[in-house]
C-alpha cells in the first residue's frame, strides 16, 4: 500500500508527541524533496518527502529499537517494502545491517544528522534562521565536537563518502534545501 504525505505525517505523530521529533520530520522530509526535484527525480518527489517525514517514527518511543520498530510499524500499516527499505537504511551501521542503496537513500543517510548540525548552528544566530547561513559557519562548528554532540560528524561523513560529494558540498546543498523549506507548514 502505498503511504500519502497526510498518511505520514498522521503516522509520524502518532508515535512522536514531541516537538523536536516532529519539527525534525518536517524539515527531513521538505529536505528530502528539495534533493529530489534537485538530483533528477522530480517524479519521486512525494515518496523521497513521505521518506524523510517517516525515517524517525520509532524513534521517540523505541529508540534502544531505532529503525527496527519502524520496519514492524510500516509493515503492520501495509507500507511497501521500499518504503520500509529506504527508511531503515539510514541506520545502517547503527542499529541495523540494511544498507542504503537508492541515490534517495544515500541522501537521507548523509542529511539526517547534518540537518540536525545545521538546525543548531542556525538556532544560535541572531536570525535564528539558514536563510544567512554559510558553510564556512556550519565546518566551523562541526570542529567543536562538543557543540550539537549528538549529530555524528562520522555519520555525515559516510554519507558524502556514499554520495561522491565533497563534504563541503553536501554542506551546502542541505543549507540550501534547509532553506527551501524553513518556513513552510
Amino acid at each position: 500500500m502505498e503511504i500519502t504525505r497526510e498518511a505520514a505525517w498522521n503516522l509520524l505523530t502518532e508515535y512522536n508527541q514531541g516537538e523536536f521529533h516532529l519539527r525534525h520530520g518536517k524539515t527531513v522530509g521538505g529536505v528530502m524533496k528539495w534533493f529530489a526535484e534537485t538530483l533528477g527525480y522530480g517524479d519521486e518527489a512525494d515518496f523521497w518527502e513521505i521518506v524523510g517525514i517517516l525515517h524517525d517514527l520509532d524513534f521517540e518511543q523505541f529508540p534502544e529499537q531505532h529503525c527496527i520498530k519502524l520496519q514492524e510499524i510500516l509493515r503492520s500499516r501495509g507500507a511497501e517494502e521500499r518504503l520500509i527499505h529506504a527508511t531503515a537504511s539510514h541506520g545502517w551501521q547503527l542499529t541495523v545491517t540494511i544498507a542504503p542503496e537508492h541515490e534517495m537513500e544515500k541522501v537521507l543517510y548523509a542529511v539526517d544528522e547534518l540537518t540536525g548540525l545545521i538546525g543548531a548552528v542556525a538556532l544560535m544566530r541572531p536570525s535564528k534562521s539558514v536563510c544567512d547561513l554559510e558553510v564556512k559557519t556550519v565546518k566551523k562548528k562541526w570542529k567543536d565536537k562538543k557543540f550539537a554532540a549528538g549529530c555524528s560528524r562520522e555519520v555525515i561523513g559516510r554519507g558524502a563518502e556514499l554520495l561522491g560529494w565533497e563534504l563541503d558540498d553536501l554542506i551546502e546543498k542541505t543549507i540550501f534545501a534547509m532553506r527551501s523549506c524553513e518556513n513552510k507548514s
